[in-house]
């Protein structure tokens, strides 16, 4: 197993060094020149080209991208063109607010999917099972955007019971996180449903039942902690998702998270603040998935044979 998770270790690591390339030539082939964008239209160019100089975009493609990979590994990812500080301060600062709106999102997905899920199969094919998983489908169908908005306008606008944006104190993550898990939520309640559904046919389930085991029994220590295999690695997964792809949660709640921050980056075209945070996305996606393989791997003996 060990030989197994060195080497999805590895292949990470190479995907990882193939993104951070990707993102730092795609970012330098845009058309336009960073500079002028973080000086404005009315810098001369001598100034320009003394800029360019002093941060090293003069020179060879290749050079730039070593000498970044060797400044991100002393945990130096350069200075904000638009901000004027240093990059891993700003995401520093921003990650604190994202991990919590990815923690409170999390949690909410899970409780709610997986109690959804649950109810939906001992109630199979009733009006309680329809309703959960039109509660469920409508969270994956509708947009990021769509749910925040509504949210906003029912619980903050029109009932007053939380604040309508900022992160003033705990309750303002409240509506942010439901927007943000309530996809996640969707989908962990369908994967519930299904694989506990699959379970409860099982010759095992039968032989519980066959020796005086009561519905709650069977259910809780034999078919759902048989179910919750699949459900875990999703919800690991998860986890790396909402982490990384708070964007539009952040933007539209006002919260001053890295989504927010890539934000301000790409529409400042701030180089050296859109790598570091695409960069923070992309790893933080790769680690969600290896850890995901890692506990799979764990949870289940016949994984651990194939590897």
């Amino acid at each position: 197993m060990l030989r197994t998770l060195a080497r999805r270790a590895l292949q990470a690591l190479v995907v990882l060094i193939g993104v951070v390339l990707l993102i730092f030539v795609m970012l330098r082939i845009v058309p336009g020149n960073p500079i002028e964008t973080m000086m404005g239209e009315h810098a001369n160019a001598e100034t320009i080209a003394r800029m360019t100089k002093e941060m090293g975009l003069d020179q060879p493609l290749l050079t730039q991208f070593f000498r970044y990979i060797g400044s991100a590994f002393r945990g130096d990812f350069g200075t904000s063109y638009s901000l004027g500080k240093p990059v891993a301060q700003l995401i520093g600062n921003a990650f604190v607010n994202t991990l919590l709106l990815a923690v409170f999102a999390a949690v909410f997905a899970w409780i709610f999917g997986i109690t959804c899920g649950i109810i939906s199969a001992v109630k199979k094919n009733r009006l309680t099972d329809r309703i959960f998983m039109g509660v469920s489908l409508l969270g994956i169908s509708l947009p990021v955007f769509m749910s925040a908005m509504f949210l906003q306008y029912i619980f903050a606008f029109k009932l007053h019971w939380l604040p309508i944006s900022g992160t003033d104190s705990w309750t303002g993550f409240i509506l942010p996180a439901i927007a943000l898990g309530w996809n996640s939520a969707g989908q962990v309640a369908q994967i519930t449903r299904t694989t506990l559904l699959e379970t409860l046919q099982e010759d095992y389930i039968d032989t519980a039942r066959a020796k005086g085991r009561g519905p709650t029994g069977v259910l809780l220590r034999h078919a759902l902690r048989n179910a919750m295999l699949p459900v875990l690695t999703m919800m690991t997964i998860q986890f790396s998702g909402l982490l990384s792809g708070a964007v539009i949660t952040e933007t539209v709640f006002s919260i001053n998270g890295v989504g927010r921050l890539m934000v301000q980056a790409i529409s400042g075209r701030d180089i050296p603040l859109l790598q570091a945070t695409a960069l923070l996305a992309t790893t933080v996606v790769i680690l969600g998935n290896l850890l995901a393989d890692s506990l799979y791997s764990v949870l289940d003996p016949r994984i651990r044979k194939e590897g």
